[in-house]
């Protein structure tokens, strides 16, 4: 006689593991880094003061010739600059904040309906590093719209889905603005950058998120990289810096810009 049982349904956890860490439950010890993956996080760095490109100069037909020349400079020297006056309203890239704000705030079993699947990099989760980073992200396509997998799109907040639509869309707007941009200050055709990439170019949406930690001076938020993209478009906090770049063998901090985005040459464009 066939004897059939069911497993015991495991109680869904309610704390993330660095809040587990932080009220001392478990140990930091996966967290800290070690021997190469230790990267050089120092708080003290120097700012980097990078380029900064003004995006009503550059598309203003009496003016675009010498913004052109220092976004030449910062593409051919530095790799990244600050773009202001893009056109975003600082009344929405506070709404932005607020929803990113909002998702992580949620109690993990919120949250982890959008887990990471096996195999998969979009969804609620964690870099998969040996050493693991203290952050938590939320990595989602929304370009082109087909290749959108909205299960792992958060519904709380309510307006979360609609308000990435919406930036997916201005920053669309932006990636040709900038694309174009490039190709001009090289004296290239103006199309040429985004003939390359293509109406069908893939654009993720990274949300990252670094809790407070115990002992910041030992773990990473993420490990030193460069970006496997064309471009990568970075909406920082307003207040909270953190960000750093690499320049001549020197890291440097970047100077907060409240409404600005920070743009970063990823490895698909670097010459």
């Amino acid at each position: 006689m066939a004897e059939t049982t069911s497993p015991a349904k495991l109680e869904a956890p309610t704390e993330t593991p660095q809040e587990l860490i932080i009220s001392g439950k478990e140990s930091l010890e996966n967290y800290i880094q070690k021997g190469s993956d230790a990267g050089t996080f120092d708080a003290s760095l120097p700012p980097l003061e990078i380029p900064i490109i003004d995006f009503g100069l550059l598309t203003s037909p009496s003016s675009s010739a010498q913004e052109l020349e220092k976004l030449r400079s910062a593409l051919c020297s530095w790799g990244c600059f600050q773009a202001i006056n893009h056109g975003v309203e600082p009344a929405f890239l506070n709404k932005v904040r607020e929803a990113t704000k909002q998702f992580f705030a949620l109690p993990l079993a919120e949250k982890k309906k959008y887990y990471q699947e096996d195999g998969s990099f979009e969804g609620y989760g964690n870099d998969k590093m040996q050493t693991l980073l203290w952050s938590h992200l939320l990595y989602l396509t929304v370009h082109p719209e087909d290749k959108r997998q909205l299960k792992f799109w958060p519904e709380n907040p309510e307006y979360f889905r609609e308000t990435l639509d919406e930036i997916s869309k201005k920053l669309e707007v932006i990636n040709q603005i900038l694309l174009k941009a490039f190709a001009r200050s090289l004296n290239m055709e103006e199309n040429c950058f985004l003939d390359m990439f293509g109406e069908q170019a893939l654009m993720l949406a990274r949300f990252n998120w670094y809790p407070p930690c115990p002992r910041p001076d030992l773990v990473l938020g993420v490990f030193p990289h460069s970006d496997g993209s064309g471009l990568t478009v970075l909406l920082p906090d307003k207040e909270v810096g953190g960000l750093q770049f690499l320049k001549d063998n020197q890291w440097y901090s970047v100077p907060v810009i409240p409404e600005a985005f920070v743009v970063n040459i990823g490895d698909q464009l670097e010459l």
